[in-house]
This record gives C-alpha cells, sequence and structure tokens, in this order.
C-alpha cells in the first residue's frame, strides 16, 4: 500500500511537466517554415525519393570496376584405370589456372560515366520532389489562412446579425418595423449559420492534409494561422526565366539524361569492338615413363566475336532516341515554365490590386455605409432590406479581400515551384 502511495504521488508530482511537454510538442509548428522543415523531415515520400537516390548512387559504385577473377583447378590427362595415379604417365598433370575479362578499352569509363549521370539525375528527382512538397505545405497553409479568416467574419457577421435581430425585434415591438424585417434577419444568420459550419468542416479536411503532409495524425489540431500582408516583390519575365533556367531541378536533371544519352551512345558503339578474357595455367607434372616430369604453363587470350550487328545497331538507335526524348522534354519543360511565369504574374499583379482595392477602398467604403444604415435605419428613415444588403456586401467585401491575399501568396508559392527557388 504504501508503494501504491509513492507511485501515485510521483505520477502527480511529474504529471504536470509531461502535459506540458506534450502540449509544447503539439504546438511546435507555429510557423508556416516550421511545417515545411517538419513535411521535409518525416513525409515517407520524399524519404523514399531520397532511399531512391542512394540506390543509384550505391549502383553507379558497382558499375565501371573489373569482373572477379576467375580461379581454375583441374586434373588433366589423368587415366581412367588409375584416376589418382599421377606418375603413370607423363602426359597427366595437376593443373591450376585463373583468369580475367577485361572490357575493350573505354568501356568502364563509359559505362562509369553513364552510372554517375543516372545518379546526378536521381538527385535532381528527389530536390524536385521536396519542391514539389514543400508548395504543397504553403499552398494548403494559405488555403488554411483564407478558411480562418472567413470563419472569423462568419462570426463576427453573426454577432452583428444578432444585434440586428435584436434591433428589429425592439423596433416591431414599437411598431417601427415590420415582422418580416425581424424574419429577413433571422434568415439570414442561419444563412451564416450554416456557412460557419460548411468552414469548420472544410478547415478539418485542410488540417488533415497539412498533417499527413507533414508525417501527423491526421486529426491533430493545427493552430488559427495568424493574419497576413501581401508579400512585396519585384518580378519579371525574363529573370524568372534565367531564375529556372539555374535552380530549376527538373530542368537540370532532364539536361544530365540528355548528357547520359551521349554517353550511353558512344557505349552502344563501343559494343562493336570485342571484350578479352586473358587466362593463365600452372601445370604441375610426376616423373613418369622416363619423363624426367618438367612442369608446364600455358597463357592465353580469348575475345568474342561482334557479329550481331543488327543488335548494336538497335543500342545505338536507342541510345540517340532517349537523347532526342530529353531535348524534346527540355524544350517542353521550358516552355510550360514560360507559360506558368506569364500566367502567375499575371495573377499576381491582379490579386495584388483586388487586395489594395478592397483594403483602401471598398472596405471603408463599406463601412461607411452601414454605419450610415444603421442610423437610418433606427430613425424610421431606411429599409431594413437595404441595411441587411449593406451588411451582408461588407462581409463579402472581407471575404474577397482576405481570399485575394491568399490567392497572391500561393501563386507566389507556385511561381516559387516554376523556377525552383525563393522568390522573397
Amino acid at each position: 500500500m504504501v508503494r501504491i502511495l509513492q507511485l501515485l504521488l510521483l505520477a502527480a508530482l511529474f504529471a504536470p511537466g509531461l502535459s506540458a511537454q506534450a502540449q509544447t510538442a503539439g504546438e511546435s509548428l507555429r510557423s508556416l517554415e516550421d511545417w515545411v522543415a517538419q513535411a521535409q523531415a518525416h513525409n515517407p515520400e520524399l524519404k523514399a525519393s531520397e532511399a531512391r537516390w542512394e540506390a543509384f548512387v550505391n549502383r553507379a559504385h558497382q558499375v565501371g570496376t573489373f569482373e572477379d577473377p576467375m580461379l581454375m583447378f583441374k586434373i588433366q590427362n589423368a587415366l581412367i584405370r588409375d584416376p589418382l595415379a599421377f606418375d603413370r604417365d607423363s602426359m597427366t598433370a595437376k593443373v591450376i589456372g585463373v583468369s580475367q575479362m577485361v572490357p575493350f578499352f573505354g568501356k568502364r569509363e563509359l559505362a562509369r560515366r553513364s552510372a554517375n549521370l543516372e545518379a546526378q539525375a536521381g538527385r535532381w528527382t528527389y530536390e524536385e520532389r521536396k519542391i514539389e512538397l514543400e508548395r504543397m505545405v504553403r499552398e494548403s497553409w494559405y488555403q488554411l489562412y483564407a478558411v480562418d479568416r472567413s470563419v472569423e467574419i462568419v462570426e463576427r457577421n453573426i454577432l452583428l446579425l444578432d444585434d440586428l435581430v435584436t434591433l428589429a425585434e425592439t423596433l416591431y415591438g414599437v411598431g417601427s418595423a415590420l415582422q418580416q424585417d425581424v424574419l429577413r434577419a433571422q434568415l439570414e444568420r442561419s444563412k451564416m449559420e450554416d456557412m460557419r459550419i460548411s468552414l469548420r468542416q472544410q478547415r478539418r479536411s485542410l488540417e488533415a492534409r497539412l498533417n499527413t503532409l507533414a508525417f501527423r495524425p491526421p486529426s491533430q489540431p493545427v493552430p488559427i494561422i495568424p493574419e497576413s500582408a501581401l508579400t512585396g516583390v519585384i518580378l519579371n519575365a525574363e529573370d524568372l526565366e534565367q531564375l529556372a533556367q539555374e535552380h530549376r531541378p527538373l530542368l537540370r536533371g532532364l539536361q544530365v539524361q540528355l548528357d547520359k544519352s551521349r554517353v550511353t551512345r558512344n557505349l552502344a558503339r563501343r559494343e562493336y569492338y570485342p571484350d578479352f578474357t586473358l587466362s593463365l595455367e600452372y601445370m604441375q607434372r610426376e616423373a613418369a615413363m622416363g619423363d624426367e616430369g618438367y612442369d608446364m604453363y600455358s597463357a592465353g587470350v580469348s575475345f568474342n566475336l561482334p557479329v550481331q550487328r543488327q543488335r548494336r545497331q538497335a543500342m545505338v538507335a536507342e541510345a540517340e532516341s532517349e537523347g532526342r526524348m530529353a531535348l524534346q522534354e527540355i524544350e517542353m519543360l521550358r516552355n510550360d515554365i514560360r507559360l506558368g511565369i506569364a500566367d502567375g504574374l499575371a495573377r499576381i499583379e491582379r490579386n495584388r490590386k483586388l487586395a489594395a482595392l478592397y483594403q483602401d477602398g471598398i472596405i471603408p467604403q463599406a463601412e461607411v455605409t452601414l454605419d450610415a444604415a444603421l442610423a437610418a435605419y433606427r430613425v424610421g428613415q431606411y429599409e431594413f432590406m437595404n441595411v441587411l444588403e449593406s451588411q451582408m456586401a461588407l462581409f463579402n467585401y472581407q471575404r474577397e479581400y482576405h481570399e485575394a491575399i491568399a490567392e497572391h501568396e500561393m501563386v507566389l508559392v507556385q511561381l516559387e515551384g516554376l523556377v525552383g527557388t525563393r522568390l522573397r
């Protein structure tokens, strides 16, 4: 009993610390950069891509080395009638030999270069996957930002509609308003409640997506995304295309594939030349039949005859086709990058102007309009429908403002993915 009480006391002492530690771990991912780092450190798909690259590297270490030499033991010209007698016939010998296959000059170096280029291509595939994962995390973050701002605006709007319902009921009670005003305000409040439910469900889906990208339990809560302003960057198409040429991993990987096809073509052409096998044998003989049994040796070279030219022609043609394919894929990717940059810059400019227009013009004007409408309605000089319309217009403008900010940041993230580097 005393032992149990001691354990309970220790648990009570350490429980607050463990709880605080768990809470800190759950809240450690507060910023967008924390989420990106978490995803890049733990995402299993990215780890699989890294392991695939490491496999290419280790495979490259195997290529270009000599095959293992062959060691040979044999008994030569032994008598069947007395198989273990080595001194009965002067032709009988115990033989030990070694042989080594040697590829034609240049084949090993070309094979090594081809394997190293393949490993480099695997590395750029891994780097491309890192950029893609980062883009997905950042896009999910800004989608959550837009949803969180919408939830806040909806909840503020619900409180304002509650005030409008109370005001309409008060004025209706003294005969200064119509019953339909009260009913319409209640209807709009119900619509806002429906929108809040939908937004919360949307947030749970985005939480699950962000957690999955970071390899966390999908149901783990994600803190409310703080408010953000537009990122101020100066961009032009020419500079972005140059950045893509220098930094985009997929483009660099395709260039490596093009280089690899040239090396593979040269290696295929070397297949028209033979490989050699060098051999050396030592024969130990016993004295027999009046022969002193001098030991002997033999040395030789053998090589294959590359007469199957059709197969070798097909190997060269295959390498040339791979080169043409890589070249056209490079041009296709450059074309896609140019299109994505042009579209992205247009969307960024649009959202930047929209956000400034909402922030500096439309929203302040809508707030003044709503205040004036409420003041006029309180003294019976304005219809309730106009008050509701002013309120809903302000609500929509506030949402559209934050949606413009979120889309601006997401397009900027997409541009960063296109060029392969950060732009801020």
